[in-house]
């Protein structure tokens, strides 16, 4: 089965912009709030465990709903998902401000107003990460994907400078930027984005999951490495930023503010190293797996030294190398995945990796908090995950892959045994 899809106009620079600002948004909804919680806790009178559930209740139903959104993308359009997802998302957020109108705080309509913003995230990132694969071709779709996970990191980088300044407000204020953002961004996909136009109708629901899973029958040794790639880059570096904010914290008392720019330190690594990325890698599956093999090279080679770290500057500076490692291995992630799958089911395979991707980030700051005090089991086990991952990535991503074809995807070659890239 071929991809059909027909590109009717090259994306405007402004549809680039528009889907750009969808993940910075997205990253805001956890990490924004985070400098707050501790705020919350106080003003609402409730426990640590009570205020962690605005974390953990917005990234699980997320994580449970993303596949989902990737499902009904297949089937009803992206942008029509990624639209309503916005106002759902923008909608949440206002709802949990308002819950702080109400009686002095409510927390269990603040918790239900954080699952709604949740469910609402779901659709947002992911789903634009299918759209830019539509919309672009060949090396073009390579930088796309590019800024695509810069704006993600920069959002990182932002948030928590964003949250402490609007903590200097009031708790509550950062919830009513969602919608004030979110709301001039869908009307903006909405006008400025042109969806390629599908030739065929959407696949009947047996054929659609035969598909689905003959892709991972015969691509599924190198997209399960890749999703792994992607999984553990993003949990060791929100790991080692978690580790990295409770020392700074902790150990050398820097708070607010300041905390905020020191952890943007790393995270600008990550975006600056994306955008570069993406930009030079040529559309070439063997020069991405030279990036992706040297990405997680470098990972397992910075992570490895933290048992030995005492002082901040080099704490900051192994993050900083972490930064520059997920920089290097993430979109080219992002233009395999997405270049190598149909347009049928480009929507529920990449949501796949957005939901992995997403659960990553979720546990990687619980899982160092919990071996934070066995340093040797925790970093000496991510260096020799990285370099296993590595293996595999050198084993399964096999020569020739070039990606070729009118729209730079690989097709689905269902007749064949194995998977074998044409043009």
């Amino acid at each position: 089965m071929t991809s059909s899809e027909t590109h009717n106009n090259k994306p405007t620079t402004a549809a680039l912009i528009t889907l750009s600002f969808i993940p910075l948004i997205m990253v805001l909804g956890n990490s924004m709030i985070i400098p707050a919680l501790p705020v919350i806790e106080k003003a609402l009178d409730i426990t640590s465990l009570q205020v962690s559930l605005l974390i953990t209740l917005f990234s699980i139903p997320a994580g449970i709903v993303i596949p989902i959104t990737g499902i009904l993308a297949d089937r009803v359009g992206r942008k029509k998902v990624i639209f309503f997802s916005l106002l759902l998302y923008g909608i949440g957020g206002l709802l949990a401000g308002i819950s702080a109108l109400v009686n002095g705080g409510s927390y269990p309509f603040l918790l239900a107003s954080r699952i709604l913003q949740g469910i609402g995230a779901a659709g947002t990132s992911p789903i634009a990460m299918v759209l830019i694969s539509d919309l672009y071709q060949k090396e073009e779709r390579s930088k796309a994907l590019g800024i695509n996970e810069a704006s993600n990191a920069f959002g990182k980088v932002l948030s928590p400078i964003f949250g402490s300044l609007l903590l200097l407000i009031s708790w509550y204020a950062m919830f009513f930027v969602f919608p004030l953002l979110c709301l001039p961004i869908a009307i903006a996909l909405w006008k400025v984005i042109k969806e390629p136009v599908h030739k065929q109708k959407p696949l009947p629901l047996k054929q659609y999951w035969l598909d689905i899973r003959k892709i991972f029958q015969r691509k599924g040794k190198w997209l399960v490495t890749a999703f792994l790639a992607g999984s553990l880059a993003l949990f060791t570096m929100f790991g080692v930023l978690f580790y990295l904010s409770d020392t700074l914290e902790k150990t050398y008392h820097i708070v607010g503010i300041k905390k905020g720019f020191i952890l943007a330190i790393p995270l600008l690594a990550l975006c600056l190293v994306a955008y570069w990325t993406g930009s030079h890698v040529k559309n070439q599956t063997s020069q991405m797996k030279k990036f992706i093999l040297l990405g997680l090279g470098v990972m397992a080679g910075f992570i490895v030294t933290m048992p030995w770290i005492t002082q901040m500057v080099w704490l900051i500076a192994v993050a900083f190398g972490l930064g520059i490692g997920a920089g290097l291995i993430l979109p080219c992630l992002n233009t395999l995945i997405t270049s190598a799958i149909g347009v049928q089911e480009r929507g529920i395979i990449t949501s796949l990796y957005g939901s992995v991707r997403f659960l990553g980030v979720a546990f990687g700051p619980p899982t160092f908090e919990t071996l934070s005090n066995r340093p040797y089991l925790l970093f000496f086990g991510l260096s020799a995950l990285f370099i296993l991952i590595a293996v595999a990535a050198a084993i399964f991503i096999h020569q020739p892959q070039r990606l070729r074809g009118k729209d730079g995807q690989y097709r689905l070659l269902i007749r064949k045994e194995r998977f074998q890239p044409s043009s």
